[in-house]
């Protein structure tokens, strides 16, 4: 078991708004070294994933935490017979040092540094289901002339010396009421002369729950011009699913069912076979898999396999629940952000109360499935870290006197929501006004603007940020990431920064800016992308941002209809759900926060005061990365 060290035996600074206890992980590496010694490997690598390289994970699959101690949800380990490092991004530097023990070394350069400590001709081991073909060749390019190899460990180290890891969930999958699987199939195998690997949960319309926030159960499918099979852990499959799956039969569209640990056999005779050429996407096929397909003529390839990308589509029924989710889901939010404008000022609310009081509220909501994500729940300084979550130990209080950030969504039976708003209580300074209104400048430039059928994402990520840029402004992530339909929030398809947002696509928009220590901004919404040669947007998140933040000198004519038209329509579809659930205090809050603007006839690019505007250029020596 890992046994928590006092913060003196830790031999690092600490810092306050982070975990002060760390993990004392001597037992776990010293059982780790054992195993590689009879392997002949010079080092291990350990990365932060599952084998489907799933954005959340299970706790079966939190390797990287019980060898480390460190829960952060991005970062690799290598350990060696003599030393320990991890690496992680920027965000989570703080986190690691507070929760490492003296085993480990945190790295903030290029992990080739370490790999080239290896004695020349060593052997570094991995688990090649844990690896995407992407961070192979990564690997495999840093060591490429050093006389240092890669060796693929199918058996994973970890797991062998993890001698309590958490068993799989008892819980069955089910069947989702959206597009039916034999629609996917028929579509995917038409004109389509090779056979797939997929993941299956899209391609069946199937939901489980083995990975946290994400309605995915652990599964692989094979699918040919004439056979579907199914590799699932058997114990957990119903009669009744069996006959939705069609199991019992042998046709083009009825679904053979082995075991989940049988791929890799599966896989291999079936690529002996001659003629067999097997179609992956790179981007969430392990390598495991992809070692298999050999020799390279029977390997075809795609950054996504087709199951994604036809799923990233929706249709008009997906369409139209999908709406209907976010329009429930907005309820959750206005409860939400009504009752802190009560209690803040009172001095009772923190960050954590905050997160669970959304979370409450959105599980009264029809066919609610629970989160979507960690709440993202932070309040001043906090606000400045893009990706925090509160903890026991980092919780503030909320006051009338900071900026507060909200990033939260909701898994419904018809949809996934993932929407971020931030307010102000008390008086916001001159900056906080400008930055806030510049960010939301980016989202409606982003969302009533009128593009080409196919236009990359990259041209979205400028009109998202110009305003900010306008005054020496930015922010450290990605502008938008597609969204699932009760599935994964973040579904990359569509990821603006080098992907395209097809008719019919989810997705959302979430500029930001962060100034280091003080406050933080985000404003996010998800839209559908409508149109035929020419396309734009139409947004499904209906909640009002901050009239307080917002300065309309700043706004075009063009911005403040577009944002009165977007009022209108949270009256329009909102109104009527508050009535039907009885929320007449929470209907008249809405109808408040919803009033018209003035048009003011200025330009989009109005100029700040000289004072206001030295202030940003300033803080953009501060702003978060």
């Amino acid at each position: 078991a890992q046994v928590g060290l006092q913060v003196s035996c830790v031999c690092f600074s600490v810092s306050q708004y982070l975990p002060s206890t760390a993990v004392n992980t001597t037992l776990q590496l010293k059982e780790l070294r054992e195993r590689m010694r009879p392997l002949n490997i010079s080092a291990y690598i350990i990365p932060g994933t599952d084998a489907h390289l799933s954005e959340y994970i299970a706790p079966r699959d939190a390797r990287l935490a019980f060898m480390t101690g460190f829960t952060g949800s991005s970062g690799t380990a290598v350990v060696t017979q003599t030393k320990a490092a991890l690496w992680t991004d920027s965000r989570y530097w703080v986190q690691a040092e507070r929760q490492m023990d003296c085993n480990w070394e945190l790295q903030t350069d290029s992990k080739a540094d370490r790999l080239l400590e290896v004695p020349p001709g060593g052997q570094i081991g991995f688990d090649p289901f844990l690896f995407s073909l992407e961070t192979h060749g990564d690997y495999s390019l840093i060591l490429e002339s050093s006389n240092r190899t890669l060796r693929s460990i199918p058996v994973n180290l970890v797991d062998q010396v993890w001698k309590d890891r958490p068993s799989i969930a008892a819980d069955t999958p089910h069947d989702w009421s959206g597009r039916h699987s034999q629609l996917v199939c028929e579509s995917l195998l038409t004109d389509r002369p090779v056979r797939f690997c997929f993941p299956p949960s899209g391609l069946f319309n199937l939901r489980g729950n083995d990975i946290p926030y994400n309605p995915f159960f652990y599964s692989y499918t094979l699918l040919t011009l004439d056979e579907i099979w199914l590799f699932v852990h058997m114990d957990r499959l119903t009669e009744e699913l069996k006959v939705y799956l069609n199991a019992s039969c042998t046709g083009p569209l009825c679904v053979r069912l082995r075991g989940y640990d049988s791929v890799l056999e599966h896989v291999k005779q079936y690529v002996s076979r001659p003629g067999v050429k097997v179609w992956i996407g790179t981007e969430y096929t392990n390598y495991a898999l992809y070692e298999l397909i050999t020799p390279q003529d029977k390997l075809m390839t795609s950054t996504y396999s087709p199951v994604l990308t036809t799923k990233a589509v929706k249709d008009e029924t997906e369409q139209r629940i999908l709406r209907d989710a976010h329009v429930r889901d907005a309820v959750a939010v206005i409860q939400l952000l009504m009752w802190l404008e009560k209690s803040v000022p009172s001095g009772a609310e923190t960050e954590l109360s905050a997160a669970d009081y959304v979370n409450k509220r959105r599980s009264e909501q029809k066919d609610s499935r629970g989160p979507s994500f960690e709440t993202i729940s932070a309040s001043g300084p906090n606000a400045a870290l893009a990706h925090y979550s509160p903890t026991n130990e980092t919780n503030r209080r909320l006051t009338v006197d900071e900026m507060y950030l909200v990033d939260s969504g909701g898994q419904y039976l018809d949809g996934t929501t993932d929407i971020t708003r931030t307010v102000h209580w008390g008086k916001p300074t001159a900056m906080q006004k400008e930055a806030y209104t510049r960010v939301l400048m980016g989202n409606i430039e982003i969302s009533r603007t009128i593009f080409p059928s196919g236009k990359r994402g990259v041209n979205m990520e400028m009109l998202g940020r110009r305003a900010l840029w306008e005054v020496g402004l930015d922010y450290g992530h990605g502008t938008g990431h597609g969204v699932g339909n009760y599935f994964g929030v973040h579904e990359c398809m569509s990821c603006f920064s080098s992907r395209r947002g097809p008719e019919g696509a989810a997705q959302c928009f979430k500029p930001g800016y962060y100034k280091e220590n003080d406050f933080g901004i985000r404003i996010e919404d998800v839209v559908v992308t409508y149109g035929n040669n020419y396309l734009t947007f139409d947004t499904v998140s209906l909640v009002p941002y901050d009239r307080k933040l917002i300065d309309t000198s700043l706004l075009s004519s063009e911005q403040i209809q577009w944002l009165n038209q977007y009022y209108g329509k949270i009256r329009r579809l909102l109104g009527p759900e508050l009535d039907s659930q009885g929320l007449r205090e929470e209907r008249e809050w809405m109808l408040k926060h919803t009033e018209p603007f003035a048009q003011s006839g200025s330009s989009a690019a109005a100029s700040s005061s000289s004072l206001t505007f030295l202030l940003l250029i300033l803080s953009l020596f501060h702003n978060v990365v």
